[in-house]
């Protein structure tokens, strides 16, 4: 079969799609420099508060896979354009909300348009970039997560401190319709218009997805909340069982000739089953950083405009990592992300021994150098995992591996705080101390780091040349 040439839009497309990814990436982060400000002008109880924050996360988790499935079936422009148009409209009635109910219910929906959202990417640069651009398109899409992560809270801090046209914490969320509206027009605009797949959405397989992922992620984002009680464990055992029956039923459709929402087979690749696994853990590991922002504001009394400005070096090291190591990816495979464990676990150490030496006359400049070295190790890491485990897929599957590696990221970025802050928050009740309550933390982060460097070993030794189907996929409708 003749191969088509790659659209001579993809770059321009590619920047409008990272663009919304980098705004639901900044939107996730962003509200917890302004909640103090929310709790005090709506009244919100804590619970409420947190479910402000957190529902966004949850909704965001359980319908990546079903958006990414969604895009294949019914095209991911159109799939882009929606979920895009969605957020931004979810995110006016955020900002315009009276109370935090109505906030809430804005938070969860905008998770779920982002679902919608978010998956297209990497279905996109799988179907219209070349084996020798891919490299190129998937450092930019690795650097986006942890700088939108990062970014979040800088501008947090700026545009609630700032109290732009006396809108205080709603400046927020507006900043994000125009932005939204930009992106989801110019999709339409510029991304090649592609033939349907065909097919259904499984429903009873979404139904039985999202009670697995919601079994993970209720307990570990509510559980040092409420406490940890007996229920939150064994809610926690029960999301194996209804992932076992939830594969079972994938088989039982495949094998009646219906299409599922994830073909088992897709794990019998080894960069797709290992790659989960790693990066699930190493973006767990991640948590040791949002330890070091708490040590910064609570322990150190930074405002969190200089918290953010504090941990900015590790931007540079992001697209410094990526810059460097992404053209290499498909010659180093495995090496890379090992490289940036590497560099992860020295930047742990190197925190550890400074907030243990300093204590509460740590400085933002003592920390330039290992906050750099940790950036840097982000994006070696990030997004060679992110190709390792995507390579191979064709494209009636692009979707559907991307919605799994999105899922994973939320569901370690969701456990990383939760485990490593537990550990942080046990310690501090203890004795309050807030150098030793951290120090504890960031081994805890280095030793999930440790675990994930020791399971890139399993990770095929190179990047296999992608499958030309997901390369070019079907010819674009010109």
């Amino acid at each position: 079969m003749e191969e088509t040439r790659p659209d001579r839009r993809r770059w321009t497309a590619l920047a409008l799609l990272l663009t919304a990814v980098f705004m639901d990436m900044v939107d996730n982060q962003i509200v917890t420099i302004a909640l103090p400000t929310i709790q005090h002008e709506l009244g919100a109880r804590p619970s409420a508060l947190q479910w402000t924050a957190t529902g966004y996360t949850l909704a965001f988790a359980l319908t990546l896979i079903t958006g990414a499935r969604l895009g294949d079936r019914f095209g991911h422009r159109a799939a882009f354009a929606l979920g895009t148009a969605g957020f931004g409209a979810a995110s006016l009635v955020a900002g315009l909300a009276p109370g935090v109910g109505v906030l809430l219910a804005a938070r969860v929906v905008q998770g779920i348009f982002a679902g919608l959202m978010v998956p297209q990417v990497l279905s996109f640069i799988a179907a219209e970039f070349p084996e020798a651009e891919r490299g190129r398109a998937m450092g930019f899409f690795g650097m986006t997560f942890p700088l939108g992560g990062l970014a979040g809270p800088l501008l947090g801090g700026v545009l609630t401190e700032a109290d732009l046209f006396g809108w205080h914490w709603r400046t927020i969320f507006f900043v994000n319709v125009p932005i939204a509206l930009a992106a989801a027009v110019g999709a339409l605009l510029v991304m090649p218009l592609r033939e349907r797949g065909r097919g259904g959405v499984d429903g009873l397989g979404v139904l039985v997805l999202a009670a697995a992922l919601l079994a993970v992620l209720y307990p570990l984002v509510q559980g040092r909340e409420l406490g940890w009680p007996v229920w939150t464990f064994v809610v926690l055992v029960a999301a194996l069982p209804l992932l076992v029956v939830f594969f079972a039923l994938q088989r039982g459709r495949e094998r009646r000739g219906r299409e599922p929402l994830i073909r088992p087979e897709l794990f019998r690749r080894r960069g797709l089953s290992v790659g989960v696994l790693v990066m699930l853990v190493f973006y767990c590991g991640m948590g040791a950083f949002f330890v070091l922002t708490l040590h910064l504001q609570n322990g150190l009394g930074y405002s969190p405009l200089k918290t953010a400005l504090t941990v900015l070096p590790a931007t540079v090291g992001i697209v410094a990592g990526n810059g460097i190591g992404m053209p290499k990816a498909p010659e180093l495979g495995r090496r890379l992300p090992m490289t940036g464990l590497v560099l992860l676990l020295a930047a742990c150490a190197a925190l550890i021994a400074l907030v243990s030496a300093a204590g509460t006359g740590l400085t933002p400049w003592q920390l330039v150098v290992p906050v750099l070295l940790y950036g840097t190790g982000l994006g070696l890491g990030s997004s060679s995992l992110t190709l390792i485990a995507l390579t191979g897929p064709g494209p009636d599957d692009a979707g559907a591996a991307s919605g799994v590696l999105n899922t994973v990221v939320q569901l370690g970025l969701a456990a990383g705080p939760a485990t490593v802050g537990t550990v942080f928050f046990g310690r501090l009740a203890a004795d309050g101390d807030f150098p030793a309550a951290t120090t504890t933390s960031l081994l805890v982060g280095a030793g999930l780091f440790l675990v994930a460097l020791l399971a890139c070993s399993l990770l095929p030794r190179a990047v296999a040349a992608p499958n030309p189907a997901a390369a070019t996929g079907p010819a674009p409708r010109r």
